[in-house]
């Protein structure tokens, strides 16, 4: 006797087999259609009801996946095999209730994917990475999968969810943020209109304190922003976003953010945002902070402050920026960095920086680090006095 399971499962294979062969596409009323047609004979009421679930699930959305990309505080759904997959989120990376029914499945669901978000994964394109379309319920969703051989254990599915970055200064330091002196030393580099970059590994909060900055900048300042995603969701009413755009299935109509910091520029910027540095970008970034766009700002990802030179020189020699003009740069363009870290009681404020020069190099000194103040607190304050704004504390 075949169970309710072995029955829908069939029943799915045939539908799928169905419309592959008619042209119809997969519009609901297609699927239903073809459910209905392959349904008729011994398969009851209750096998129907399991392979329209199943058949949607299959062909809509993320398939398995979407319930768990939907998940509050959820930003990682992570899949190493049909019985493998993995959330990520608030309370860390753990095994979710979830699965396919074979390999085959979650590699039909990448390939789905892949052609949703306009891009090719097959056996001469083994790996994919985009963005899927449009802005669910749960945020925007980030694609990126790898098939047989390359992944040796069978197909991997990674899907990052982002979020809006909405949170106000008051509710991050609700949500413990902040140490000590730190919230109003980060009010205080806004009030100055300081250029700062906010580092930190993946998912450490960096995009969220950045829009909540933004959101305390005075309502009177126009913030331009180039990101690669609509990530950042100030309050703030002048705030204008430029999206970048990938390349489409021929290679075709890509719009960088290099391109991007360009046009931000005409735009007449009073402060100019990069959502996130991770190119050659960087030597536009820099370049227009040094031409009168004071408090400008963007997220990096570093390990520490102490490593934010490293990071920028790297990217500056993609875009054919010498060391000693990055450094001349950066030293003009940006004066403070904030380092955000994940802890296991949730995304903290961990370092300030302050960069300085040091015998024609360009460094980061430690300002304020793990809820206490360093010996550089006077030079900090100093940069503040010059930029008529008392310390606040």
């Amino acid at each position: 006797m075949i169970g309710p399971e072995t029955a829908a499962t069939e029943l799915v294979r045939r539908v799928r087999l169905r419309l592959a062969g008619s042209g119809t596409g997969d519009d609901p009323e297609a699927v239903a259609d073809a459910v209905r047609a392959e349904a008729g004979g011994p398969v009851g009421h209750g096998e129907v009801l399991a392979a329209l679930r199943s058949v949607r699930r299959e062909f809509f959305g993320a398939g398995p996946l979407e319930p768990l990309l939907a998940e509050p505080g959820v930003t990682d759904v992570l899949v190493t095999g049909p019985r493998e997959v993995w959330v990520d989120g608030d309370s860390g990376l753990r095994r979710a209730d979830a699965g396919f029914a074979d390999e085959e499945s979650v590699r039909r669901l990448a390939q789905r994917l892949a052609f949703a978000a306009g891009r090719r994964l097959d056996d001469a394109q083994p790996f994919v990475d985009g963005w899927l379309p449009g802005d669910g319920p749960h945020g925007r969703v980030r694609l990126h999968a790898v098939l047989p051989p390359i992944a040796a254990e069978g197909t991997c599915v990674s899907l990052r969810v982002l979020r809006p970055a909405a949170h106000d200064l008051p509710a991050l330091a609700g949500l413990g943020t902040f140490d000590g002196d730190s919230e109003r030393v980060v009010r205080a580099v806004v009030a100055a209109r300081l250029a700062f970059l906010v580092t930190g590994a993946t998912g450490a909060g960096k995009s969220t304190l950045l829009a909540a900055m933004l959101g305390e900048v005075p309502e009177g300042q126009r913030i331009v922003c180039v990101e690669d995603a609509g990530e950042l969701q100030p309050r703030h009413p002048q705030f204008v976003r430029l999206t970048a755009r990938p390349p489409n299935v021929e290679g075709a109509g890509e719009v960088t953010l290099r391109d991007l910091v360009r046009q931000a520029l005409r735009m007449r910027p009073d402060r100019l945002v990069v959502g996130e540095v991770r190119g050659t970008e960087v030597c536009e970034l820099l370049a227009a902070l040094n031409t009168g766009h004071e408090g400008g700002a963007c997220t990096l990802h570093a390990n520490s402050p102490s490593e934010v030179t490293a990071r920028l020189e790297a990217l500056a020699a993609l875009g054919g920026l010498s060391r000693p003009a990055l450094h001349s740069q950066f030293g003009a363009a940006v004066q403070v960095v904030l380092h955000m870290r994940r802890r296991p009681a949730g995304r903290r404020l961990a370092e300030i920086g302050m960069v300085s020069r040091v015998d024609g190099a360009v460094v980061v000194r430690p300002v304020w680090t793990d809820g206490r103040w360093t010996a550089h607190r006077a030079r900090f304050e100093r940069l503040l006095d010059a930029k008529g704004v008392r310390p606040p504390w």
